[in-house]
């Protein structure tokens, strides 16, 4: 395997590059999936990764329940400095998968908070309204808007009906998906976290250009957002996408009083978000064959070390 076994734990690095360059320059929804995508197959090569080197590494220490003759010498030259990197792997993975075994507890928690807070109100409804002076309004993974009445009171009718359309948005485009994938690419990788903050901003981004082509009013959409920003006095929960955050409003209300994004699915090559895009691609990729070319070497080793 070699250096080129390290790989898929160097190029996350990359990140923050392809990510400022894509929620800048790509279409919203372009840039959601492209990030999703990338920050999804990074986090993948670089777990595997680090589960070739904790098996290296646990092959070493005494009591394992691995067979002998994976901790051969010639098991231990696939790896260069195996003592180090695979013992350092081991803490490595368990706390990766520690943090994605969070993440997914503390979205588990907040479905049940949803539930029991929905419990009263009528199932089939596809907008559930709550009597609730604090202003908030957001998705649920199961199809239903949840919105308060303090957030309706605080907006005009036509500015209502731009609100909704984002949030119809947001479940067209399963918004909710990219959040799970990307924030668990971020949690198993922190050199990913980037994505996950451009992906979070992304999404609002291409709910609000569906919201302002479904009303027809770009100027009505952006008042929507900056007058639900200031009503909106506490940060939404996380794995929700909300209409007023998260993602930098400001920024969010000058896209939309700009002309529209260009719907080209890709951007030309010889700029710098079309470099940017080739290069998260072609990194990509690289990380993806060296996890496979290390997973099938090491495989082929092992089982020449013990054979079946």
């Amino acid at each position: 395997m070699g250096v080129f076994v390290f790989l898929p734990l160097v190029l996350p690095l990359t990140a923050w590059p392809v990510a400022r360059l894509a929620e800048r320059h790509l279409h919203p929804r372009a840039a959601t999936r492209l990030l999703t995508g990338v920050g999804f197959v990074l986090a993948l090569c670089s777990t595997l990764c680090l589960g070739l080197l904790a098996i290296v590494g646990t092959a070493q220490l005494p009591g394992n329940p691995l067979p002998d003759g994976w901790a051969d010498p010639e098991v231990r030259a696939a790896v260069p400095h195996d003592e180090v990197v695979g013992k350092t792997a081991i803490v490595a993975l368990a706390a990766a998968l520690l943090s994605c075994g969070a993440f997914l507890t503390h979205r588990r928690r907040t479905a049940r908070q949803a539930a029991r807070a929905l419990a009263g109100l009528p199932g089939g409804r596809r907008i559930a309204v709550l009597p609730d002076d604090i202003p908030y309004a957001h998705t649920l993974p199961e199809g239903r808007i949840v919105v308060s009445t303090g957030m309706l009171a605080g907006l005009g009718s036509a500015e209502r009906r731009a609100l909704f359309a984002h949030e119809r948005a947001h479940l067209a485009g399963r918004h909710h998906r990219h959040l799970l994938l990307v924030g668990l690419a971020a949690r198993a990788n922190p050199f990913l976290r980037p994505l996950r903050t451009a992906v979070t901003y992304t999404v609002e981004r291409w709910a609000d250009e569906d919201a302002a082509r479904a009303v027809g009013d770009r100027r009505l959409t952006a008042r929507a957002v900056g007058k639900a920003a200031l009503l909106t006095p506490r940060t939404p929960l996380p794995a929700t996408p909300a209409f007023a955050s998260p993602g930098p409003v400001p920024r969010r209300v000058a896209a939309l009083l700009a002309p529209p994004p260009a719907t080209r699915p890709w951007p030309p090559l010889f700029t710098a978000v079309g470099a940017a895009a080739w290069a998260a691609l072609v990194g990509t990729m690289l990380s993806a064959m060296a996890s496979a070319n290390s997973a099938f070497t090491l495989i082929v080793i092992l089982h020449a070390a013990t054979p079946l």
